[in-house]
Parts: C-alpha cells; structure tokens; sequence
C-alpha cells in the first residue's frame, strides 16, 4: 500500500477532528471562559484522559497491536479472532472496575489531581461532581482504542482515525443545547464527554463486523496470547505512566499558581495537540503495523528506511509548525479563543504557556515516530526507562523554571523533556543498529534551515503587532490570519520547491498482509 497515502487518510481525519476540537475550545472560551468553572471541568476531564492514554491508546496499544499484528499474519483468522475476544473481554472487566472506583472516590481524586482547589469554596465539589460524569468515557474510549488497533493492523486508517471527531461535536452540542438545562451550566460538558465516548464506541460496530473481527466474550487471562499481551503491557504501563505523572505533577504545580492557570495551559495544549497529531499520532498510527510487519519478517533494511521516511516527514513538517505556533501564538489565540468571556489578558496568558510549548514540538512529533521502532519490535523496558529519565529531568525543570516564569515555566520544562525523550530513543536505535539514517541529511537540515528562515521573515512582517489581534473584530481576525498562514505556506514549500525538493521523493510504498 502507498504509506503517504495512508498517512494522508489519516492526517486528513486527524485535521478534521483537530478543527471540531478547536471549535470545541472556542465555543468553551466564550461560554466559560478561562476560570473556577473551566478550571474544575479540565481537572475532571483531566483524569479519564489521562487514563485512556495510560491503559488504552498508550500501553495497551503499544503491547497489543505488535502481537494481534504477529498473530494476524502467522496463525490464521481464526486464532487472531479468538486473541481478540480474549483480550477484549478482560479489557472491559478490567476497566469497568476501574470505572467503579473511579466514581466512587471522586472527591479524594480531585485532591489527588489538584489540592489547591480546596483553597476556593465548592470548587472540589464541583469537580467530583464533574469527574463522577465523565468517568465512564475510559470504558467507552477504551474498547475503541481496541477496535482502533485491529482496524489499524488491517490498514484501515480512517475510522479510527475519525472517532474523535464525535467527542467533539458531543461537547460543542451539549454546551449549545443541555447546558441551560444544567446547574451549573458547566455540567453539560461532562455530559458531552460521557455521551462523546458512548458514540466513538457505537460507530466501530459495523467496520469490525465487516473484517470478520467483531470480537466474542471469551474470558481466560491464562491463555498463551492474552499472557503476551499482559506482559508486554506491564512495562508499557510503566513507560506510558511516567508521562501522565508528569502530567498530574504539574496539574498540581498550576493549581498552586492560582485559578486561570490550569485553563490558560490547557488551551494551549490543544493548540500544540493540532501539529502533534496531525504529524506525531498520525505518523506513528500508520508506521507501528508496518513496522510490526518487517520484524517478523526479519527485514531490518526496510525496518531502518521505514524509521528514516518517518524521520524527514517530522522534519519537514513541524519545524515550520513550531516556527508558525512561535511568530503566531497571539494571532492563533486571539482568533480562536477572544470572545465572550475569555479576555485580552487571557490571551496574553495563554499565549505564554504556547510558546513554552512550541519550543518542544519536534520533540514531540519524533517521540511518536521513534517509540514504535522499540513497540514494533516488542522492546518495552528501553523505553520505560529514558521515559523515568525524562519525567526526573522534566519536574525538576518545572520546579526551577515555574518560579520565574510562572505556568510557562511548566509548558517549557514538558518541552524540554520531550526533547531529551527524543534525543535518547535517538541515541539507543543508533547505538543498536536498529537505525541507521540513509545519506543526505545534512544536505536535507540545510535546505530546511534556509526555507524556515523565509518563512519566519515573511510571518513577522504580515502578521502586526499584538495591539492589533487583541482589539480587531472576528471575522477581520480570521481574513487576516488565513492571509499570513497561507502566504507563509507558500513561502516555506516555494523555498523548498527552489531547493530542489519534490512531492514524490517522499512517496513509499509498503506491502500489505
């Protein structure tokens, strides 16, 4: 199969689900704007996102897919169908009762999450309310993750790829419509994040029952495929884990700033979250089952060229995406966020904690390149261990970096951890022999280096000073930044297509089965 149509497929559902989520933020920030309430929300919403990273669309899949890839292609329909039911089932009984405790201890979550909220009366109630709602979505997101991953592994992309678009458009119909049915209104964001998972669920039926592979309940933990999956997701976890504690740590850290912090990082974030999975989710989506394919085939050439091909797209396109989130970060604010109750000063605050974050995001986009190169081939421990190194380098930054800098400080430490993340897989794929960059990368860097240069010096002059985005109308904003992003596109490819760059010279293809 044509890999960069794949990965077309899946960038294509990736950007129309990053498009719904940034109309979700903005429908939030307008509504709610960026305090208590918004506050509460994301630390309730924080958890079962964490957790769905955690058990489902991080560990699980990273132990799963390789196996049910390996079983798929050596033991027939029949075993591979059977894996599948086994794993699924103790999947759900196992998140079920995760679910359980998960509602019941709401109030003790939400010191765990964020103590400061106790500082502001109600406002831990409001988030164990909140969290008790939202809570179920890791069961529903769970067993999607797992439709996700099979449907992966039979290299179709785009369902999986478009299910969480229907979480967004939950979110954005329960805020438009049951909000004024809600006390308080805040509420019926919970709500769309219950229902949002319920739906992601619901439209994986019909692919799965296409393949073959809608899965049976079958329960027996002790069976030889479900034991491999557990094993390998024991030190997946871990890895996967080091992440989210990192995460939690500096929920706390925000929620000790002060209220606004913990929403002027998140709108950030999901602002960061549009390059990261347009480029980093999508790439590692489309390269861990072929990946998973030449190891058991025992083709390291095409293993290494695979890793490489991923590599050169990451390049080429985050670092003017970083560049574009650095010159733009007041712009892409203002125009998607200023509006209702979410003010100049807000945008300047989340503006900030963006360019902490753009500073990281190559970092970030390789890290989900280079981590399916250890998955593919069922190494978890490497991993789990630079992930531990990176969580100690990337806390104490924040610790060292918040005080003069307040919540960027936390933003600029997550970004330089995922680059020191990066830099080590880098170095053990290297050191290994798992990896070896094909020549023509100096070249590759210097060409890069000369169009980012074009495009930075075309969006500082188009753009206009900050004054400008924080005081224009709406649809003044929009015309004005759809005009720089796009004379800046065509400066950036321009430069490369002077340079000698191509379309095809990064088209490959891959074979299926």
């Amino acid at each position: 199969m044509n890999l960069l149509k794949a990965l077309s497929t899946v960038s294509g559902m990736t950007l129309l689900s990053r498009i719904t989520g940034l109309a979700r933020e903005s429908l939030k920030a307008t509504a709610f704007g960026a305090g208590l309430q918004m506050d509460a929300f994301e630390v309730a919403f924080r958890l079962p996102n964490i957790l769905r990273r955690l058990f489902a669309e991080g560990a699980f899949s990273q132990a799963f897919v390789p196996i049910f890839a390996e079983y798929r292609r050596r033991r027939g329909d029949e075993e591979t169908t059977a894996l599948l039911g086994r794993v699924g089932t103790l999947l759900a009984l196992s998140l079920l009762a995760v679910t359980a405790a998960g509602v019941f201890a709401a109030p003790w979550l939400v010191y765990a999450l964020a103590s400061g909220f106790a500082k502001t009366p109600g406002k831990v109630e409001l988030t164990a309310d909140m969290i008790r709602i939202a809570f179920p979505y890791i069961l529903f997101v769970s067993l999607v993750s797992l439709a996700g991953g099979v449907l992966n592994v039979y290299r179709r992309f785009a369902i999986p790829a478009f299910t969480p678009v229907l979480l967004n458009l939950s979110i954005i119909g329960s805020a438009l419509f049951l909000a004024p049915y809600c006390d308080p209104p805040i509420k019926a964001l919970a709500w769309g994040v219950f229902f949002g998972g319920m739906a992601q669920l619901v439209l994986q039926i019909r692919p799965l029952w296409k393949i073959g592979m809608l899965p049976r309940v079958r329960f027996d933990w002790r069976d030889e495929g479900v034991r491999r999956v557990l094993l390998a997701m024991g030190p997946a976890v871990i890895g996967v884990s080091a992440a989210q504690i990192s995460a939690l740590i500096n929920t706390q850290l925000a929620a000790m700033l002060g209220d606004g912090r913990i929403s002027w990082i998140t709108y950030a974030d999901r602002l960061m979250e549009f390059p990261t999975a347009l480029l980093g989710v999508a790439l590692g989506t489309v390269l861990l089952p072929s990946l998973a394919k030449h190891h058991a085939d025992a083709n390291a050439a095409e293993y290494s060229s695979l890793l490489d091909w991923g590599l050169r797209l990451a390049f080429l396109l985050a670092l003017p995406a970083a560049v574009g989130l650095w010159v733009l970060a007041v712009p892409l604010v203002s125009t998607l966020y200023q509006y209702g109750r979410f003010t100049p000063e807000d945008v300047l605050q989340t503006r900030s904690a963006l360019l902490g974050y753009s500073v990281g995001l190559l970092g970030l986009v390789v890290v989900k390149i280079l981590a399916p190169g250890f998955y593919a081939r069922q190494m978890m421990r490497t991993p789990v261990k630079i992930a531990f190194v990176t969580v100690l380098v990337a806390q104490t930054l924040a610790l060292v970096l918040m005080l003069p800098l307040g919540h960027a400080g936390l933003t600029l430490s997550t970004s330089l951890g995922a680059c020191l993340n990066a830099g080590l897989l880098f170095w053990y794929l290297r050191k290994h022999g798992i990896y070896a960059p094909r020549a023509g990368w100096l070249q590759f860097v210097s060409k890069l280096v000369v169009a980012l240069f074009v495009l930075a010096v075309i969006l500082l002059a188009i753009a206009g000073p900050a004054s400008f985005w924080l005081h224009a109308g709406l649809w003044t904003r929009v015309g004005r930044l759809a005009g720089v992003i796009a004379a800046g596109g065509a400066g950036y490819f321009g430069a490369l297509w002077l340079l000698g760059f191509r379309f095809g010279d990064f088209k490959r293809s891959d074979a299926t089965g």
